[in-house]
């Protein structure tokens, strides 16, 4: 089972795999393709349960153009992945000079963090691969280093490898593996749709 904090992973591939006036699409990724990707690679025999993908959702008041290509982009993932793809949304938090300050996620990282441990406890999955940087999500890890052991899951995580990222969520102590994935890999998983319509 696959936990994809979203806005973390095409915020790192846009970053690192284009330049800032390159087209809206420039990011994005198709997690099923993706999570495809990292199973076929794995030195094990593996099978993909579930994709997870974490996000914060826009204002449809506030951002009513950004809601709507977020709320397509969400019934396109799910639609693709054929049942194998779940999206969970938060609203976004919106402070009080907005716009002049943006938007934020909040309680996604909380959400996938509870899932991850949750769905191990239950017995769900046997490796759960969280796809993401944020350091807000070691607890987590720590948690599952803690419990691991017959039957509770390993946690591996994953995270893309740019010439400005090299970073990836590590716990002291733990041999936690990293499933790094390259720009070659990002290109074979770019998502160039267009979710936002013109007005």
């Amino acid at each position: 089972m696959v936990f994809i904090d979203y806005q973390n992973a095409y915020a790192l591939a846009r970053n690192g795999f284009s330049h800032p006036s390159h087209s809206v699409t420039a990011g994005q990724f198709d997690p099923l393709r993706l999570c495809r990707l990292i199973i076929a690679r794995s030195p094990y025999r593996r099978r993909l349960i579930q994709v997870r993908v974490y996000r914060g959702i826009p204002d449809p008041e506030r951002q009513p153009g950004t809601f709507s290509a977020s709320h397509l982009q969400n019934q396109v993932l799910r639609e693709r992945g054929a049942g194998a793809v779940t999206v969970i949304t938060r609203p976004l938090k919106y402070p009080r000079d907005w716009p002049r300050t943006p938007a934020r996620e909040k309680g996604i990282d909380v959400a996938l963090a509870v899932d991850s441990v949750r769905l191990g406890l239950r017995g769900d999955h046997d490796v759960g691969i969280i796809f993401s940087t944020d350091t807000d999500l070691e607890p987590a890890l720590e948690a599952t280093e803690e419990l691991h052991g017959d039957p509770f899951p390993r946690c591996e995580v994953a995270a893309w490898q740019t010439r400005r990222n090299g970073s990836r969520l590590s716990i002291p102590g733990a041999r936690i593996w990293c499933h790094w994935l390259s720009e070659a890999d990002y290109r074979e998983v770019h998502d160039p749709t267009v979710y936002r319509r013109p007005r």
